[in-house]
């Protein structure tokens, strides 16, 4: 943008509380504040953006712009057993806080933006990583797009239309989502005849059951482009080469938004299947790419910047979102 940061301080004082501190007048102006996600200590990133959210908003600042390119704790959107929706708790924060407009990109939910009070622009990283499929991968015309798992089925159909490529869906026992997460629905264990009161029982309800693990769409002979949004843990995606090297598919590319790839992540996808894995960088995984070369990088920083011009700017953010599709 041809700018210069501005000026504060974040520490960490002896006991470990977070300190903040605002070196110039930031009264009646415009703040972005670029936080990044570290996978290693989000927590610590997390209040550090809270308090300086509240120091610039207790300084006069005229409005409070979080830019967040992985927002934290968004798988953490829907009720778990006897959990909570913790993507809503920290959004509740954000906005008491201080924050006034959030920009962030790929939420892992859409439906996220509703968990707050004020406006969030949901970037897309699609297409850059369609250009970079283009432009990268020799033969792409003869590559398929595959879903790992049915949930990923509308991105990856997204992405297939618009490259006028096959598509193909792993299904099957191999498979974990977030759907098969214990919900607490048998707690406590179901009887066959459960007896509340006098007239009303309820009938005893089938478990589910997964069939046996499955590729539809034809990988024979071909490249596959493996879509989602988030890769953390890596071992789906490795079961995923597996099965698809297995039915046929000479190369296997993994592409995804947000590169977190904690714990074993980088040794994993080195010793597995998968020729080359393309994230962006939205989160910092300069280590992991050290640990192994097959992690290629994205840059979304035009986007970002192009959005924070455009806000500070007052003009249409439209042009951002042109040729997105809905499923993206």
């Amino acid at each position: 943008m041809g700018i210069e940061l501005g000026k504060a301080v974040v520490y960490q004082e002896d006991n470990g509380e977070t300190r903040v501190e605002i070196k110039e007048s930031v009264r009646g102006q415009d703040i972005f504040i670029i936080q990044t996600m570290p996978c290693r200590d989000v927590n610590t990133a997390v209040m550090e953006l809270l308090i300086m959210a509240y120091a610039l908003k207790t300084s006069c600042s005229k409005n409070i712009i979080g830019v967040i390119p992985y927002f934290p704790y968004s798988k953490q959107c829907k009720m778990r057993k006897r959990g909570s929706v913790v993507c809503k708790l920290l959004a509740s924060m954000l906005a008491k806080a201080g924050l006034t407009h959030l920009i962030t990109m790929d939420l892992h939910q859409k439906e996220i933006q509703g968990f707050f009070s004020f406006p969030v622009d949901n970037l897309r990283a699609s297409p850059l990583m369609l250009q970079y499929i283009q432009e990268e991968i020799p033969d792409y015309r003869n590559a398929v797009i595959v879903a790992k798992s049915p949930d990923a089925a509308k991105r990856a159909q997204s992405y297939a239309e618009r490259l006028r490529l096959g598509l193909a869906v792993i299904h099957g026992e191999a498979q974990c989502t977030e759907l098969d997460m214990a919900d607490g629905r048998q707690s406590p264990p179901a009887v066959r005849n459960l007896t509340l009161h006098t007239g009303l029982e309820l009938p005893l309800m089938m478990a589910k059951e997964k069939p046996p693990i499955s590729v539809v769409g034809d990988v024979g002979g071909r490249i596959a482009i493996i879509v989602d949004d988030i890769i953390d843990d890596v071992e789906s995606f490795v079961a995923a080469a597996e099965i698809l090297k297995e039915r046929g598919a000479y190369k296997i590319f993994v592409m995804a938004t947000h590169g977190i790839l904690s714990a074993e992540a980088p040794r994993l996808i080195e010793e597995s299947s998968i020729d080359e894995v393309v994230v962006t960088n939205t989160v910092p995984h300069e280590v992991q790419k050290l640990q192994c070369p097959k992690i290629k990088t994205v840059d979304v920083s035009l986007i970002l910047s192009e959005a924070i011009r455009r806000i500070h700017n007052g003009e249409s953010m439209a042009y951002l979102f042109r040729n997105i599709a809905v499923d993206d």
